[in-house]
């Protein structure tokens, strides 16, 4: 019986191993095209190692765009997107799983519904909605889009579901309002809950290319992923510039992975378990 046991460990194990070396294999390709030639990235079989790596990528793709326009775009574009975003989905989520009000199964099918809907069909009335404000080739159209989160209310809905009803009972009879259960109470509990959906709200923002695309045509409202998008061109493309550029814009979120990695893990694991 142990023997089977270890067998199927070491199994999962072999699986486990292989799709890490899956994932890894395209970031490891990136890093070594980028200190290719253009000759070397093209070349047919490919060649997996540049015979000298061309550190000028870097150069000329950094002086070629303004990466630090860029980064702080980006940067205050997740700011703003976490910061409302996991308020106002902790918000919906806490209404939906703790309070009584008529229309509730209602309301929360509608959110659900809206996970279902491709997020392309949003993008003319938001594009309307952005341009009558008189908000376009700005940051705060950037954001506009990321107020609201039906993923983000669906997750943090798991986070207050799961929290016993007697304690809000018990704040209800000391006196506490609706408010402060929610801030007081049940947010502190759901600490996980909220990093968790902070860490996917800054993945889903700074992989976003089509709306900032859309809405902020000046290069110097341009986050990461727009401004790297115009290294690629109509007829040929530079890859190793590309490839040099994507390896600079994801710095910001290999970091961010490093520093809160272990309440993302935390945030996956409490989220998946009954």
């Amino acid at each position: 019986m142990q023997t089977k046991m270890n067998k199927t460990t070491a199994l999962i194990h072999i699986v486990l191993i292989i799709g890490s070396l899956l994932m890894v294999v395209p970031f490891l390709w990136m890093v070594l095209t980028s200190g290719k030639t253009i000759s070397e990235s093209t070349q047919i079989p490919p060649q997996i190692f540049p015979e000298v790596f061309q550190i000028e990528n870097y150069k000329a793709v950094w002086n070629s765009l303004p990466f630090v326009s860029f980064y702080i775009n980006t940067g205050l574009m997740i700011v703003f997107r976490v910061l409302t975003s996991t308020l106002f989905s902790a918000m919906a989520a806490f209404a939906v799983a703790k309070l009584d009000f008529p229309g509730k199964n209602l309301f929360f099918g509608i959110v659900l519904t809206q996970m279902m809907i491709p997020a392309q069909i949003y993008l003319t009335p938001q594009y309307l909605l952005v341009q009558n404000l008189g908000l376009l080739n700005s940051i705060p159209a950037l954001v506009i889009p990321g107020i609201v989160s039906a993923f983000g209310t669906f997750l943090l809905r798991q986070f207050f579901i799961k929290l016993p009803d007697e304690l809000m009972e018990a704040a209800t009879i000391d006196g506490a309002t609706t408010w402060q259960v929610f801030y007081r109470i049940y947010m502190p509990l759901a600490r996980s809950g909220l990093v968790a959906l902070g860490i996917f709200t800054s993945l889903f923002a700074f992989k976003d290319l089509m709306w900032p695309l859309v809405v902020n045509m000046s290069q110097d409202k341009m986050t990461l992923s727009a401004g790297l998008a115009s290294l690629q061109g109509q007829f040929t493309t530079n890859y190793p510039q590309l490839m040099a550029g994507s390896v600079i814009a994801i710095i910001p979120m290999v970091i961010l992975y490093i520093l809160f990695q272990k309440q993302f893990i935390e945030g996956i694991a409490t989220t998946g378990g009954k």
